[in-house]
């Protein structure tokens, strides 16, 4: 990742996180609990973990071995890394071959594909394809050829993954598709790494990088955490507004720092899948679910889809809530789904 990407997104991690979190520190939460934090680069973006142990070195040990977990969930989905087991099976696509999957990438791909099935697309890992492309655009400061964007979008679309429930395995079923589980992985890894510092004493954290959280327990004496909503970065943007979360995931999606422009034309790097297009809607969304695996995915549904449809999607979405920052001329205009207010107060 280029360095000035890098810094970009740990803005963004800032924002997202508690106010006054710098670096890897440890503090007295109460006469009980030590509060360590803890930064990492994991995934291609800064990790954060923020929990609250009974002492030090249980507090050490805990963030140590929820990192672990996220190293070894980012070889097995990376799509940067050419041995990942991502990466092989997507080799795999057009051979005929049925791959046996980790539980892992299955629960992912699994997943995936009922969020794709019920968006009708507007969600798909299949859109690999014409992400490289969009990368090189923004590299090279050119829209992609497109000639080269059609021929690309013949391996896209999630009907050509094929998922064995029985033998938890996969097949690609067109040739040339690459899986890109950047719209999903990073909210399932967050949630693994909750789960690692459950089993080992921490009832109380937060885990967060790239625009995605997961959290568990409140603070300690808080009734949740409290985290800022980054705003558009517009002249007329309002003021920062705050949301308390417990036992949830919060992922914010939208074209603030990766993005490409052209001639005053902004272009997302979120790719709608059905058209292998990068966004041009400037827009920020955020939601909140049950969970960062459902969060991650509909980040990515709702800016695809639009504030109408897209929160008229998270309103069928039992325990869902989001909202949308957007101006796509000279007006900002600022969309919620029934119930987000009620996570403005704690």
């Amino acid at each position: 990742m280029p360095p000035i990407l890098a810094r970009l997104l740990r803005l963004l991690l800032l924002a997202l996180c508690l106010a006054g979190t710098r670096g890897l520190s440890q503090t007295p939460a109460t006469p009980q609990l030590t509060r360590l934090e803890d930064e990492r680069p994991e995934m291609g973006v800064p990790f954060r973990i923020v929990l609250y142990a009974t002492n030090a070195a249980a507090a050490r040990a805990a963030s140590d071995a929820a990192y672990q977990r996220i190293a070894q969930l980012n070889d097995i989905m990376s799509d940067y890394e050419m041995d990942s087991e991502l990466s092989k099976l997507s080799h795999s696509s057009g051979q005929g071959r049925d791959v046996p999957l980790s539980e892992d990438l299955w629960v992912v791909l699994q997943r995936a594909q009922q969020v794709s099935e019920r968006s009708d697309g507007a969600f798909d890992v299949t859109v690999g394809p014409c992400v490289l492309l969009w990368r090189k655009a923004r590299r090279e400061h050119k829209l992609p050829n497109p000639a080269r964007l059609a021929e690309a979008r013949k391996s896209v679309g999630y009907r050509f993954v094929h998922l064995n429930p029985q033998k938890h395995s996969a097949e690609l079923l067109a040739p040339d598709m690459h899986l890109d589980l950047g719209g999903i992985a990073k909210g399932y890894a967050m949630d693994a790494a909750l789960k690692v510092l459950s089993t080992m004493g921490i009832k109380s954290a937060l885990v967060s990088g790239g625009g995605d959280m997961a959290v568990s327990d409140p603070p300690p004496g808080k009734t949740g955490w409290r985290i800022e909503l980054p705003p558009l970065d517009t002249t007329n943007a309002p003021p920062p507004r705050y949301v308390y979360i417990a036992h949830a995931g919060l992922s914010t999606s939208g074209d603030l720092f990766q993005r490409l422009e052209i001639d005053g034309k902004r272009y997302s790097h979120i790719v709608d899948p059905r058209t292998g297009i990068g966004l041009t809607d400037h827009s920020l969304v955020t939601v909140i679910a049950p969970d960062a695996l459902t969060s991650d995915s509909l980040t990515k549904v709702v800016s695809v889809l639009g504030p109408g449809p897209g929160l008229k999607f998270i309103e069928e979405t039992p325990g869902v809530v989001a909202c949308v920052a957007r101006k796509p001329a000279d007006t900002l205009e600022v969309f919620e789904s029934k119930n987000f207010n009620r996570y403005y107060q704690p």
